[in-house]
């Protein structure tokens, strides 16, 4: 069928998408090389149709498909996407995606070459051709252009030679693609179709797998997980579709692993959502109001969710203080400890396995932790890891939003629910990184011991100000504050000269506050973070350091180009840890614990000028370790993308 047609057949709805397909994900590279190979006339493979019904059509999109017989497209939707988008200059109507993929492409009549639009090298260059102008205008604006390069100077010797060219280009809507139809009734059996026929493709996750076997039985599954995304985004969270599937998944089964959904119905699903959203947002409410854990990026252990949410359905909102403060105190506990950063699915079956709905089953889940690490008290020792990647980094902002903190500036103090959107808490450097960073190391400049939160205000207003200058000032206008964020009070300590003794008696302070915090929320019921052993000591010297200023640009600059690929942002500062006894292993500069594909590839780290001994450990962990941004660019384009070498 000619290219043309199957254009023409998606405008009239005769074409179109499976609910269960999900988004277009192709960059502009493989935009340009589609359209290379077809004006060379290079093989792009066949496109794979399921012919059904129109009313039997799970569909994508708002305009309702043709009546009669509709081919919905199960393999080939990135190619016929990019091609209605340059062909016709706007979406399909099924599209799901960044559209900035097929837009402003140009071709070159004299090189023969495509690329998209560069104002400084296209802009007046009449030998740059914009494709979607040229197939929307038909043959009338193929004359125009073939008139105007009889006019230049420069291109009129090759008039002849660029028209033909020209007619080549425009000829690629008549060329042919075989196209294979599925006639089977069964959505399952398509499902798995699709499934075999995208392995070799851009991958499917495992969760991914589960939705499309969903979206065959219930299409509008995908949009309706979306919105409570979106809900939660606006709210501060950032979360997956695989994140929510899994907690429908323990709500529904009991399980972790996707394939326990496979048997389930549509009813089934869509009321599992439902429960899972609302007990998400108790998780959420719970966490955020009472923990103080109220935005993304001080919100650990989020696959101990599942399990709370499992825990909160089974009880059916009878929860007491007591049972609700030990559930909030697991799951910090999870946190800390690196429970999931390994073996996610057997650690999830397991926590869901002490569920039981009996009076002991949080003793059960504390138990369980408490034998892999020992006692689950916090040592000083834990408290030094640098970085916002620390595991500590969101436990120092617990305390800060449970505790008796004050703002600095102000006065008021920072408990959770007490400060609006518009104030919400900044990490300050106590010692300011310029009076520290010519005396002192990158790890001990960004040591979890040398922050705290205050409001923007505050953050502000000290700026880079000495202790030694402005802790006087803050004590004569508000006595305690100071204290009130686990300050040594020993002058001496808080001299430049004395920042590594600082750092010692703070820690020390923390994990006192912290351990008495804890206690607090076990209702005094100590007994989990009492000394056992084998204590979960912390290293005593661990590889890797946090990134220079420098370095952590280039990190931010390669994460935001991970994610605009359409794949999670690592972690800065990583902090790997053992994940039976959580001692903390190395800091890795940049890493994606769970593969830049979750679940699929790889653990993956960047580490940028490091030592041996971190790449050794991290390379021991399973982590593919990448020293260089050209090195690690490569991987996620010829590996992660699967695109070729330029």
């Amino acid at each position: 069928m000619k290219i043309s047609m199957i254009l023409d057949h998606v405008d009239s709805g005769h074409v179109a998408l499976p609910e269960f397909q999900r988004g277009y994900v192709w960059k502009r590279k493989q935009v340009r090389e589609l359209f290379d190979s077809l004006y060379r006339r290079h093989p792009i493979g066949y496109l794979l149709v399921w012919a059904v019904e129109s009313e039997a059509a799970t569909y994508r999109g708002d305009v309702p498909p043709a009546a009669g017989i509709v081919k919905l497209l199960l393999d080939g939707q990135q190619r016929m996407t990019s091609l209605y988008g340059v062909v016709r200059g706007q979406s399909p109507n099924f599209f799901i995606g960044d559209a900035n993929a097929f837009t402003n492409l140009r071709f070159n009549i004299d090189s023969e070459t495509f690329a998209f639009y560069q104002p400084q090298k296209m802009k007046g260059n009449p030998l740059w051709i914009n494709v979607t102008e040229l197939m929307k205008g038909g043959t009338k604006n193929l004359g125009e252009l073939v008139s105007q390069l009889s006019q230049e100077p420069a291109s009129k010797p090759k008039v002849g030679e660029y028209m033909s060219r020209l007619t080549r280009l425009f000829g690629i809507i008549e060329v042919d693609l075989h196209v294979e139809e599925v006639t089977d009734k069964d959505p399952n059996v398509v499902v798995d179709i699709f499934n075999r026929v995208n392995s070799s493709g851009t991958k499917l996750s495992k969760g991914d797998l589960a939705l499309a076997k969903i979206c065959s039985d219930w299409p509008a599954a995908r949009e309706s997980m979306r919105t409570m995304i979106r809900k939660w985004g606006k709210a501060g969270y950032s979360f997956t579709l695989d994140w929510l599937l899994r907690s429908v998944n323990t709500i529904l089964t009991g399980k972790a692993m996707f394939h326990f959904l496979h048997d389930k119905s549509a009813e089934d699903i869509q009321s599992a959502l439902k429960r899972a959203g609302r007990q998400i947002d108790k998780c959420l409410n719970l966490i955020g109001g009472r923990l103080g854990l109220d935005h993304d990026r001080v919100f650990f252990s989020r696959l101990a969710v599942p399990v709370i949410v499992r825990y909160l359905e089974k009880h059916d909102d009878a929860l007491s203080e007591q049972e609700r403060d030990k559930l909030l105190f697991w799951y910090v506990q999870t946190g800390i400890r690196g429970r999931f950063s390994a073996s996610t699915e057997s650690k999830i079956d397991q926590d869901l396995a002490q569920i039981l709905g009996d009076d002991d089953d949080l003793d059960r889940l504390l138990d369980q932790l408490r034998l892999s690490h020992g006692s689950l008290r916090v040592e000083p020792e834990h408290f030094k890891g640098s970085s916002m990647g620390a595991q500590y980094y969101p436990v120092l902002y617990l305390l800060t939003r449970m505790g008796e903190s004050r703002d600095w500036g102000t006065g008021l103090p920072l408990k959770a629910g007490l400060i609006g959107k518009m104030n919400q808490l900044e990490k300050h450097h106590i010692f300011p990184k310029a009076q520290l960073k010519t005396k002192y190391g990158k790890a001990d400049v960004n040591a979890i011991a040398n922050f705290c939160f205050l409001t923007k205000e505050t953050n502000i207003e000290i700026r880079d100000s000495r202790p030694q200058d402005y802790f006087y000032k803050v004590e004569d206008k508000y006595p305690g504050a100071l204290a009130s964020h686990w300050i040594p009070m020993d002058e001496k300590l808080w001299e430049i000269g004395h920042y590594l003794d600082f750092l010692e008696e703070r820690r020390t302070l923390l994990a006192k506050e912290a351990n008495r915090q804890f206690a607090e929320l076990l209702h005094d019921d100590t007994r989990w973070i009492r000394d056992y052993e084998p204590t979960d000591h912390a290293p005593s010297s661990v590889p890797g350091d946090v990134p220079s200023e420098n370095e952590e640009k280039e990190l931010e600059a390669i994460n935001d180009w991970v994610e605009k690929q359409g794949f999670p942002k690592g972690i800065l500062a990583y902090e790997h840890s053992d994940p039976d006894t959580g001692e903390q292993q190395a800091i890795l500069d940049l890493a994606w614990p769970n593969g830049i594909q979750e679940e699929l590839s790889q653990p993956v780290a960047l580490l940028l000028n490091e030592p041996a001994e971190t790449i050794s450990r991290a390379s021991s962990a399973g982590f593919r370790c990448f020293t260089s941004l050209k090195d690690f660019k490569c991987y996620v384009e010829r590996e992660i993308l699967m695109e070729s070498e330029t």
